[in-house]
C-alpha cells in the first residue's frame, strides 16, 4: 500500500478552461486601498478540485491518500480561502455584464448559515465558522466593489465568454466551501494553539500573496481562524459526521507504517484504510512521533493511532486500546558478523557494547528497565538506526521481532542474533475513550481476524 504525501485535494485551484482574462487600461482607481490590477481575471481562479469523498471508496484503496501534519493542514485551509477570493473578479465581471448588484444579502446569509450548519454537523463550533465565512463574504464584496471601480464604465476587457454565475461559478464556490470545511476540521487542533497567529503569519503572507490580500486582511483572517474549535470530543458520531477518520502514525516503523521515497506504506496503513471503509468514512493519516503519541491523541490531533502500536500500561492509563490483532515481542538485531556475540540480553548488556534505540517508545522503555552496563545511544531518526548498525557505528538494537524480520529480509548483512523473544506484546489500535468508537473498532478487528486480514497484510508488507 502506497500513500502519496500531501493534500492534493485541498491544493490551490488548478487551471480551468473558459475563464477569460481582463485588463482595462482606462480603469478607475481601486477602492478600499487595494492596488491596481487586483481585478485581473485569472484563468486559474475557478477550479475546485475533487474532494476526498468524490471518489468511490474501496476496502483497501490503491489510490493516493493523504498524510498531513500541522503545517500542511493550515496551508490547505489558506489555499482554499485564497482560491475562493480569487474567483471574485470573475463573479464581479459576470455581475457587471448582467447589471446585477454586487451585494446580495439574502444569498450571503444563506451561504454563511449553511456553512455554519454544516460545520456544526461535522463537530465544529458553529459561531466561529459563521464569523469566518462572514469575513470571507465581506472580503469578496469589497473586492467586487473594487473591481467595478477599477473597470469603470468600460467594464472588463474579456478574452472570451464568462462562466455563468448560477450554472458554473456558484457550484465552484459551493465545492470550495465543502472542501474548506473539511480542511478546517483537519486543521482545528492547530488553529486552537495559543501561538497559531504568530506562527503562521509568514505562511499566510506567502499563500495569500495576491494583490487583494493586504496585511490587514491577512491578520484579520488569522484572528478568525484562531477561534475555530471542535464542539465535542472525538467520538464515532463525530467521525461519521465529518466523514474522516484521523489516524495518527509515525511513518518510521516498518513493516507497519513507513514513510519512504515520498510515500507512506505498511500493513497498518492498509488496515486503517480498511477500518475507515468499514466505518463508512475516509482515512486521513496524521503525522505523529513516538514521544508525542499519547499527547497528540489526548489533545485531539487524531482519533486513533496505528502503526505497530503496542499495548502498554502507560497507554492504557491515558487512552483506550482495542483488542489485539497481532502478537509479538522484543528481540535483538545486529550485524551478521557479530550475531554470535549477541545471542542473549546478558550478552548485549556488557561494557563496551553500543546499543542504539529510537526515543519515546517501548524500545527505549525496555532498555532503561533492563540494560545497566552497555552504552545506549538515542537516535531520533528511527529509519536511520539500521544503517548505523550496518556501518559499525552501533552494535545492536532491541526492537520488535517483526521489524527485525523486515530489516533482515532487506539487508543480508543484518541478522536476528537472539532466536527467542525478550518480551511479549500485542499490537493494538490506540483510541479515544468513546464507547461507541471502541466497540466499532473491536467489531472490525474481530471480523478482520476471522478473515486473517492483519496477518495477510503483514506478510504482504514483509515481502521485499
Amino acid at each position: 500500500m502506497c500513500v502519496a504525501i500531501g493534500l492534493p485535494w485541498i491544493a490551490a485551484a488548478a487551471p480551468a478552461a473558459g475563464l477569460p482574462t481582463a485588463v482595462n487600461p482606462s480603469a478607475a482607481a481601486p477602492a478600499a486601498g487595494l492596488p491596481a490590477q487586483t481585478c485581473a481575471l485569472d484563468a486559474r481562479a475557478g477550479s475546485a478540485p475533487a474532494g476526498p469523498r468524490d471518489a468511490a471508496a474501496s476496502p483497501v484503496s490503491t489510490a493516493p491518500e493523504r498524510l498531513t501534519d500541522a503545517d500542511t493542514a493550515v496551508r490547505g485551509v489558506l489555499e482554499l480561502i485564497a482560491g475562493r477570493l480569487a474567483l471574485m473578479p470573475t463573479v464581479a465581471a459576470w455581475k457587471w455584464q448582467h447589471h446585477a448588484p454586487v451585494s446580495d444579502p439574502p444569498r450571503e446569509r444563506v451561504v454563511i448559515a449553511a456553512a455554519a450548519a454544516s460545520a456544526q454537523s461535522q463537530g465544529l463550533l458553529a459561531p466561529p465558522v459563521e464569523r469566518l465565512f462572514a469575513l470571507q463574504t465581506r472580503f469578496a464584496r469589497e473586492l467586487e466593489d473594487t473591481c467595478e471601480l477599477e473597470w469603470g464604465t468600460a467594464g472588463p476587457a474579456l478574452a472570451g465568454p464568462l462562466p455563468d454565475l448560477a450554472a458554473e461559478l456558484r457550484p465552484r464556490l459551493d465545492a470550495l466551501t465543502r472542501q474548506q470545511l473539511t480542511a478546517l476540521y483537519l486543521a482545528a487542533p492547530v488553529l486552537a494553539q495559543p501561538d497559531f497567529e504568530a506562527r503562521y503569519l509568514p505562511m499566510a503572507a506567502e499563500v495569500l500573496s495576491g494583490a487583494a490580500w493586504t496585511q490587514a486582511r491577512i491578520r484579520e483572517l488569522l484572528t478568525a481562524l484562531a477561534t475555530v474549535r471542535f464542539a465535542m470530543p472525538a467520538t464515532l458520531a463525530r467521525v461519521r459526521a465529518a466523514g474522516e477518520l484521523r489516524v495518527g502514525t509515525t511513518g518510521d516503523y516498518a513493516p507497519f507504517s513507513l514513510l519512504e521515497g515520498g510515500t507512506l506504506r505498511g500493513a497498518d496503513i492498509a488496515l486503517a484504510e480498511a477500518l475507515a471503509h468499514a466505518l463508512g468514512v475516509e482515512a486521513v493519516f496524521v503525522r505523529t512521533s513516538w514521544p508525542t503519541l499519547l499527547a497528540d491523541l489526548t489533545s485531539d490531533r487524531f482519533d486513533i493511532a496505528m502503526g505497530g502500536v503496542a499495548d502498554t500500561p502507560a497507554r492504557r492509563a491515558a487512552a483506550a486500546v482495542s483488542r489485539a490483532y497481532l502478537r509479538g515481542g522484543k528481540t535483538i538485531i545486529a550485524r551478521c558478523a557479530d550475531a554470535g556475540r549477541f545471542g542473549s540480553l546478558a550478552a548485549v548488556d556488557r561494557p563496551g557494547v553500543r546499543l542504539i534505540v529510537n526515543p519515546g517508545g517501548t524500545n527505549e522503555q525496555f532498555l532503561h528497565a533492563h540494560v545497566r552496563r552497555a552504552s545506549i545511544r538515542i537516535e531520533p531518526d528511527n529509519t536511520a538506526i539500521f544503517e548505523q548498525i550496518r556501518a559499525g557505528r552501533a552494535d545492536a538494537m532491541i526492537t520488535d521481532d517483526v521489524e527485525v524480520q523486515w530489516q533482515t529480509r532487506r539487508h543480508p548483512d543484518l541478522c536476528r542474533s537472539y532466536p527467542g523473544l525478550l518480551t511479549h506484546a500485542d499490537k493494538v489500535v490506540l483510541l479515544t475513550r468513546d464507547p461507541e468508537l471502541i466497540a466499532a473498532v473491536d467489531r472490525f478487528i474481530a471480523d478482520a481476524l476471522a478473515e486473517r486480514l492483519p496477518e495477510q497484510l503483514l506478510q504482504q508488507s514483509l515481502t521485499p
